[in-house]
């Protein structure tokens, strides 16, 4: 098998290099390229001017760093105009040969099955929806393909070796943590698994989302207020809600709660993975080696991430109650939980699990939609640049999250409320149902989006704060992606 796929990639290499002649026409691209590069227009670039130049493309020092390494043929650290074109040359060859692989029924252009199909070859499996954001990023044209030219241009300056790099790139995630749930796990493959990777990949995340949660933590005990106490004692613009908490407890104050948001990412992920893995070996049965079907990965990640948020749910109720505890009323975590028990017993901790559920299913529905439309609509708008980069693509991300938000906050608000009712004194402990009548009826539909405010101010800062921490992690822990694993 080995030596046929070595002869088969040798066999395409040797297609290419008949006919990979570049024209005048891309002589002359290169030759803009450097000039728009070579800043101080002394006939050399060197790694200032590398990052200066393609910072839009989000590029690592590690990526500019190895172009600068493989093109720098004569050692002196620099890259003049014949070894940036010789560099281009060899590695638009490349990309060709990787073309290729991906194209397998040879029409000249990558659709969602083929990236799918590649990335299974080499032990990854991703659904649909993850293929199709593969594609949307690489698409320029609208077509939902990928045709040579737009895979040359988005992988140009992106140092790549081999599919392996191509796929470990396709998979690099984009941690946008704004204190949401995660559902659907991330697929890992066994070389992955067995290195080490996978649990550096999910520490990286744990820890991003810690960050991130704890930065805009007083934002988030804000929201939580305004949805339990909106239509009460509780009014005003944000400014005012939070000089009722420091002068009610003072400036540590507007991190209650968060404590618990932090420590329920670690076991969250955990039981999310392991889960995803057990259901995918039961469904395989014996034959291990079997791939899973679509509709089948689809039904693992849903139990996966079903199965994680009604083991940590409880840590939900602590968050939502020790954020809106009062000075002295809870000693701690542990307090809290023994209070709730006692008084209320072990079901209150299942309080708005039902509309925690349900808030999902629009969540996941929307956020794809609006993200395929962003990012083609900023395309359009940029004809001249090859892909987007990568704040451009957090920006369409943060948005598709935003509006996602936007279409499931109501059943998010009676969640909170269903699980802060023993804590406001004189509530009736209503339902689901009874709660949506009630706040329709007194409050009227903008009562479903108390809180909202102070949830979209921190969308930002969230999305910033996780992708900068995570990328560090990464970098700390080995992961960089140009550097290998």
């Amino acid at each position: 098998m080995t030596t046929q796929r070595s002869t088969w990639i040798l066999k395409v290499q040797c297609q290419e290099d008949q006919h990979f002649v570049p024209d005048e026409e891309r002589r002359k691209h290169w030759a803009e390229l450097f000039e728009q590069l070579d800043l101080n227009k002394d006939g050399r670039i060197d790694m200032l001017e590398l990052q200066a130049g393609l910072a839009h493309k989000g590029l690592s020092n590690g990526c500019l760093q190895k172009i600068v390494e493989t093109g720098d043929t004569n050692q002196d650290g620099v890259l003049d105009f014949e070894e940036f074109v010789e560099y281009l040359h060899n590695h638009e060859k490349q990309l060709q040969v990787m073309f290729h692989h991906v194209d397998r029924n040879k029409d000249g252009w990558i659709d969602v099955e083929e990236i799918q199909d590649c990335l299974h070859t080499i032990g990854v499996n991703v659904s649909p929806e993850d293929a199709t954001r593969i594609l949307l990023s690489m698409d320029k044209d609208g077509t939902m393909t990928i045709n040579w030219s737009e895979w040359r241009d988005y992988f140009l300056f992106k140092h790549l070796n081999d599919m392996e790099d191509v796929a470990r790139f396709w998979k690099r995630s984009m941690i946008l943590d704004t204190g949401e749930q995660l559902t659907v796990p991330e697929e890992f493959s066994e070389a992955q698994k067995k290195s080490g990777y996978m649990w550096r990949q999910l520490m990286a995340g744990v820890m991003a989302g810690s960050v991130s949660r704890t930065g805009t933590a007083p934002l988030d005990r804000l929201k939580v207020f305004r949805q339990v106490h909106g239509s009460s004692e509780f009014r005003g613009s944000a400014l005012s809600g939070f000089k009722y908490m420091l002068n009610e407890g003072g400036p540590w104050s507007l991190w209650r709660g968060n404590g618990v948001n932090v420590l329920k990412i670690a076991p969250e992920t955990a039981i999310k993975f392991s889960t995803y893995e057990q259901i995918k070996s039961v469904m395989r049965g014996h034959d291990e080696t079997r791939t899973l079907r679509v509709h089948e990965r689809f039904v693992a990640g849903s139990l996966a991430g079903a199965t994680a948020q009604t083991v940590i749910y409880p840590m939900e109720v602590l968050k939502t109650r020790l954020s809106l505890r009062k000075t002295g009323q809870f000693k701690g975590i542990a307090d809290c939980a023994k209070q709730i028990l006692q008084r209320e017993g072990a079901a209150a901790f299942y309080k708005g699990y039902v509309p925690n559920m349900l808030s999902i299913v629009p969540y996941a529905g929307i956020d794809l939609a609006v993200y395929e439309t962003l990012k083609l609509a900023w395309l359009n708008r940029n004809t001249g640049l090859s892909d987007p980069g990568v704040m451009v693509l957090l920006g369409c991300g943060a948005v598709s999250s935003t509006c996602g938000m936007l279409a499931s906050y109501p059943l998010a608000l009676i969640r909170t409320r269903m699980q802060a009712q023993a804590s406001v004194k004189g509530s009736p402990k209503l339902s689901m149902l009874s709660l949506l009548r009630n706040i329709v009826t007194q409050e009227g539909i903008a009562g479903l989006y108390r809180g909202i405010s102070p949830n979209l101010l921190k969308i930002v800062p969230a999305v910033s704060v996780s992708y900068v921490v995570y990328e560090y992690m990464r970098i700390m822990l080995g992961m960089d992606f140009e550097g290998g694993q």
